[in-house]
């Protein structure tokens, strides 16, 4: 369904909607997975009712903004679960979907493991809920246990999973202690890959570790298919650029995805008569997509050298990397803690080609277009607070603001429709805090793989 909104026009469940193309992309991904295993249980079941229900929570938006020296700006709102606030939603849903209808299947129950610095984590465990909720699995069948840097505490989210004490026993968080936040994936991906086989035998749940760039690629694909019915790409339609904020830039991979369904099968939505461009946003502390796209490398010694003025860093050497910023090493958001991604070179090649490119944006930035930004996306019907100190998911501001500053800069083409992802954002006022007490310390290997034992056996 179509439906227009102060928001701008939303399409709702999408993945009802476009079920048969997402199936498309399914296919396309298991060729190119010829040579090795796909991920667990990759079909998707089809939707009846209760499935459909289940989906609910997975719409998008367009809404256009303004225009700003001959550029148009446009939202692509993929935050609409009120539970979440986050872009990762569709392709939990998704998975938790797969992962039901393989237990109804086979009679196999599966524990979901998942690395995650926050958001990937809470919109798994709140599929998992939704699963529960609407009578897909039970706690018996299906569980998730995902593994977060110590560093991302305030990133983790209450849900129902954490509110029921016999669910949450269920459903667990580990809080690693890791040295850098990256590390959560090679620990979580040791624990199941080498003890997955004993915890199997012993208890009878297969252990699924989810981080697989396809298990999000195919949910993403979506947005290419909303974009083709809400704003579709003509012979006529002016130069466009997709904006996002990222880390391994999943979303933007899974919209090529999309795009390529458009145009290589057959389908009853319009065929965009070219690619957009992708303009990457990162922040100082993992600019490694950035760097790469516009230096050949990841190292460090590639960013332009700043210079200490006062309490303040800065440098006008290089437009793609923040002017001012109180630390050349800054996190912004706990979220994007991905160091050189594995996915770089084809989002490399995808600009080469269709063009775009990239920025860094620093928090003094941010701030300093935040009030701007603050009345952009309330045109689309989110509203940002007033005071940007209780953020905890950053992602839309930062978005927008290496849109603002990529415009400033010539980065971004005068004559271009740049469509901006917004692809996360929440306080402690709209998503409450997961308490202290309700995640678990994990120091290493060994102790994780306890948590995941018992958490089967139990």
């Amino acid at each position: 369904m179509v439906a227009s909104t102060p928001g701008g026009r939303v399409m709702s469940n999408v993945l009802v909607r476009y079920h048969a193309l997402l199936r498309e992309a399914v296919e396309i991904v298991r060729a190119e997975r010829a040579a090795g295993p796909p991920p667990v249980a990759f079909d998707l079941p089809e939707p009846d009712e209760r499935l459909a229900a289940f989906y609910g929570v997975s719409d998008m938006s367009l809404t256009p903004l303004e225009e700003r020296a001959g550029r148009r700006l446009f939202m692509l709102n993929l935050m609409h679960n009120p539970r979440t606030r986050t872009t990762k939603t569709p392709a939990s849903l998704l998975m938790v979907a797969r992962a039901a209808a393989h237990v109804r299947r086979t009679g196999e129950r599966l524990l979901i493991v998942t690395p995650t610095s926050g958001n990937k984590g809470t919109a798994l465990r709140d599929a998992v809920a939704r699963a529960y909720e609407h009578g897909l699995a039970t706690p018996d069948e299906l569980r998730v246990v995902i593994v977060v840097p110590e560093q991302s505490r305030d990133k983790l989210r209450a849900c129902p999973l954490s509110a029921d004490s016999a669910l949450h026993a269920a459903n667990p968080i580990a809080l690693a202690r890791v040295d850098s936040p990256g590390d959560v994936k090679p620990l979580s991906r040791g624990a199941v890959e080498t003890y997955g086989a004993s915890i199997l035998a012993n208890t009878g749940f297969r252990l699924w570790y989810t981080l697989d760039l396809d298990n999000y690629r195919v949910a993403d694909a979506a947005r290419a298919f909303a974009e083709a019915e809400l704003m579709p790409i003509t012979a006529g339609s002016r130069p466009r650029v997709h904006a996002h904020a990222v880390s391994s830039a999943y979303g933007l991979l899974g919209y090529h995805l999309g795009h390529r369904v458009l145009t290589e099968r057959r389908h009853p939505l319009p065929v965009p008569a070219w690619h957009p461009g992708f303009f990457l946003v990162q922040q100082l502390s993992t600019p490694d997509m950035v760097l790469s796209l516009t230096k050949g490398g990841t190292s460090r010694s590639l960013l332009p050298r700043y210079r200490a003025e006062a309490d303040l860093w800065r440098q006008s050497a290089d437009p793609a990397f923040p002017e001012v910023t109180a630390d050349p090493a800054e996190e912004i958001d706990p979220t994007f803690y991905t160091s050189a991604p594995p996915t770089s070179p084809q989002i490399n090649g995808l600009i080469g080609r269709w063009g775009g490119g990239g920025v860094v944006v620093s928090r003094h930035e941010c701030l300093r277009h935040y009030d701007d930004v603050r009345v952009l996306v309330g045109r689309a019907g989110v509203s940002l607070p007033e005071d940007p100190s209780v953020i905890r998911e950053w992602s839309l501001v930062k978005a927008f603001t290496g849109a603002l500053v990529g415009m400033e800069r010539g980065l971004l083409d005068p004559g271009v429709d740049v469509v901006v992802h917004a692809s996360g954002f929440y306080s402690d006022q709209v998503l409450p805090p997961l308490g202290v007490q309700d995640s678990t310390p994990v120091g290493g290997e060994a102790e994780l793989v306890k948590l995941l034992m018992a958490t089967a056996a139990a």
